[in-house]
C-alpha cells in the first residue's frame, strides 16, 4: 500500500482565535504574509528578526503534503545560516556534490558541483520540504522567545482584498467565520495557484511543456546507489524516456520518470503501475515502500511584475520553473532574502518606497535567468522534433569520450545565485584587476577567515569590508550605517579570500548589502564615493 508518511500535516500552528477577530474595526498591521510554505516562513523570519511586526496567514495549520522540493543549494543554506537554522538543515539533510549522467546503460560522464574548497556549506543537500519548513518554523519559535514580533495564524484563509492607496484591506475566513484586517504591505507567498494573484486578476506569462513526469518517493534500506545525483537519458530499464534518482534522509529515494504527455494520469497513479516502473529500474527482489507519489508538468512562467503597489509576490506565486535544476524553492528563498531587507528598511522609514521597485527589477532578472536555464534543460531532456532528438543523442555520444561536448549536455543546470549585473542599486566597480566573480551585483562567495568563514563575519546589515585597507569603523549616510569588517593578509593564510576578492590588486574595499550581494568596490577608502554608493543601494539616488 502507499504509505501516507508525508501527508500528515503537522499542526505546528493550530487555529486559535485572535484579538483582531473581536475588534470593532479592522486592525492595521505593517506586514501581512499570505502562505505558510517555505517562502512565507522565510520572509516572516527575515522580517521578524529585524523587529518588523509580521502576521502570516495560512489556510492550513502546519506542514503540508508530500516531499515536493528536495534539493537545497549552497546559497539557500547560507541564507538559512543568517536566519539561524543553516546547520540543522545540513545535519538532517543528505549532502552531495557529485552527479552522473547516463545514456541507456552507459555512464556518459560525472561532475562535481563544488570542486573548490573554502566554503562552510556544501553545493547541495537533499532534504524533504516538510523538514525544511519545520526547521524554519522552529527558528521562528526561537526568535519569538527573543522578542521577534512574528504571529502565525493557522486556518486563516485570505478570501478577498482591496488595494486602498496606503494600505490593503483584507477579508479573512476562519473556522469561526470571516473577519477583516488591514496591511500596510501584503506579501503573497501562496504558491503556483496563488489565490491572491487570482483575486487581483493577474496571471503568468510563459510556456507549459507537453510532457508528464511521475514522481515516486520510496523508502528502501538495501539500495546499492551512492549519495549522488543520477540522471538517465533513454534508460535501459525502459521505465520512462528519462529518469532521475536522488537520495533523501530516512532511507527515502526520489525517482522521477518521464512518462509522456498523452497518458492516463489516473491509471499511472495506481500503485501497481508505479511499482511496474520501479521494479523494472530496481530489479527483482528489491523491497521498498512507496511513501508519496505525484505527476507534474513542466512549466516555465512568471508574472510580468512582482510588485503591484502595496502587494508583492514571491516564490511560486511569482514564477514557476521545471524541477530539473532545483531552481524553484532555491530561487524563492532568494526572493525572500532580497525582499526582506528592503521591506524592512521601508517599514522602518530608513528607505523610500521606491526601493521595493528594485525587488521587482532584481528578482524578475533572477526569474528570467532561471526560466532560460530551465527551458533549455527541458528542451534537451524532452526533444520535440526528430532533428532535436538526433542532435541530443549525438551530443550524448560525443560527451562520453570528449570533454568539450559535456558542457552541451543538459540534464538540468543546477541552481546558482543570480548576479544582478547592470541593475539600479549597483555602485561603481573601481577595483582594477579584481576577480569578476565578486563584481557589483554578485553574491559574496564564502572563504576561510581565521578559524571561521567570511559570510559568518559579514552577518546582516550593510558592511564595509576592507582588505589590507584603512577605513573608519562605521560610515553613516542619511541614517543608514555600514559597519567595517577589517581583513588582512594574516587572516587569509590560504590565500582563498584574496583569490576571490582582490586578485592581483594589493588592497580592496567592498560595500556589501544586507543580503550579502556586492553593492560596489574600490581599491581604497573614499568617503564621498562610499556615501554615494550607500545612498544608491538604499534606493535614494
Amino acid at each position: 500500500m502507499l504509505l501516507d508518511r508525508y501527508s500528515l500535516a503537522f499542526k505546528l500552528y493550530p487555529y486559535a482565535r485572535s484579538a483582531d477577530q473581536d475588534a470593532d474595526a479592522p486592525v492595521r498591521h505593517p506586514v501581512v504574509i499570505v502562505g505558510g510554505g517555505p517562502i512565507g516562513l522565510a520572509t516572516a523570519l527575515d522580517l521578524g528578526r529585524q523587529g518588523v511586526p509580521v502576521v502570516l496567514l495560512d489556510d492550513h495549520e502546519g506542514i503540508g503534503m508530500g516531499s515536493r522540493a528536495i534539493c537545497f543549494a549552497k546559497r539557500t543554506l547560507e541564507i538559512a545560516d543568517r536566519y539561524g537554522c543553516g546547520q540543522p538543515l545540513v545535519e538532517k539533510g543528505v549532502v552531495w556534490n557529485v552527479g552522473k549522467v547516463f545514456h541507456d546503460d552507459r555512464e556518459v560522464f560525472s561532475f562535481n558541483l563544488l570542486p573548490e574548497g573554502g566554503h562552510k556549506y556544501p553545493a547541495f543537500i537533499n532534504l524533504q520540504q516538510p523538514y525544511f519548513e519545520r526547521f524554519l518554523f522552529e527558528q521562528i519559535v526561537e526568535e519569538r522567545k527573543k522578542g521577534a514580533p512574528i504571529e502565525i495564524r493557522g486556518k486563516n484563509r485570505l478570501d478577498a482584498l482591496d488595494i486602498r492607496g496606503d494600505h490593503v484591506a483584507l477579508e479573512v475566513m476562519t473556522p469561526e467565520g470571516p473577519y477583516q484586517l488591514e496591511a500596510d504591505w501584503l506579501v503573497a507567498c501562496d504558491g503556483a495557484s496563488s489565490p491572491t494573484r487570482g483575486m487581483m486578476g493577474l496571471d503568468f506569462e510563459g510556456r507549459v511543456f507537453q510532457d508528464s513526469f511521475l514522481i515516486a518517493d520510496i523508502r528502501m534500506k538495501s539500495a546499492a546507489f551512492p549519495t549522488e545525483r543520477w540522471f538517465w537519458f533513454d534508460p535501459w530499464f525502459k521505465s520512462g524516456a528519462s529518469t532521475l534518482l536522488h537520495k533523501q534522509p530516512d532511507d527515502v529515494w526520489r525517482v522521477d520518470f518521464q512518462i509522456g504527455w498523452d497518458v492516463d494520469r489516473k491509471e499511472e497513479m495506481k500503485e501497481e503501475n508505479i511499482r511496474r516502473r520501479l521494479d523494472a529500474m530496481l530489479g527483482e527482489g528489491v523491497e521498498y515502500d512507496i511513501v508519496w507519489s505525484s505527476i507534474y508538468t513542466f512549466q516555465c512562467r512568471r508574472m510580468k511584475k512582482f510588485r503591484h503597489g502595496r502587494v508583492l509576490f514571491a516564490g511560486d506565486s511569482a514564477h514557476q520553473v521545471s524541477p530539473f535544476g532545483a531552481r524553484g524553492a532555491n530561487s524563492g528563498i532568494q526572493d525572500a532574502d532580497n525582499l526582506g531587507w528592503k521591506l524592512g528598511m521601508v517599514v522602518r522609514g530608513d528607505a523610500p518606497e521606491r526601493l521595493l521597485d528594485s525587488y521587482d527589477e532584481e528578482r524578475v532578472h533572477g526569474a528570467d535567468e532561471n526560466i532560460l536555464n530551465s527551458t533549455r534543460s527541458t528542451d534537451f531532456i524532452t526533444p520535440k522534433s526528430k532533428v532535436s532528438r538526433i542532435f541530443r543523442d549525438a551530443v550524448l555520444d560525443l560527451a562520453e569520450g570528449n570533454e568539450f561536448a559535456r558542457s552541451i549536455v543538459n540534464s538540468g543546470r543546477l541552481s546558482v545565485p543570480c548576479v544582478y549585473d547592470g541593475l539600479s542599486l549597483n555602485g561603481p566597480d573601481a577595483l582594477p584587476d579584481a576577480p569578476a566573480r565578486t563584481r557589483p551585483g554578485s553574491p559574496c562567495p564564502d572563504a576561510p577567515l581565521g578559524d571561521g568563514f567570511l559570510l559568518d563575519r559579514l552577518g546582516n546589515g550593510f558592511r564595509l569590508m576592507t582588505i589590507d585597507a584603512e577605513a573608519p569603523e562605521t560610515v553613516t549616510e542619511d541614517g543608514v550605517s555600514a559597519e567595517r569588517i577589517a581583513v588582512s593578509a594574516a587572516d587569509d593564510p590560504s590565500g582563498v579570500l584574496a583569490e576571490r576578492y582582490t586578485g592581483d590588486a594589493v588592497s580592496g574595499v567592498y560595500l556589501i548589502r544586507p543580503d550579502q550581494h556586492v553593492a560596489a568596490r574600490w581599491d581604497s577608502f573614499d568617503e564621498t564615493e562610499i556615501r554615494a554608493a550607500l545612498r544608491k543601494a538604499c534606493g535614494k539616488e
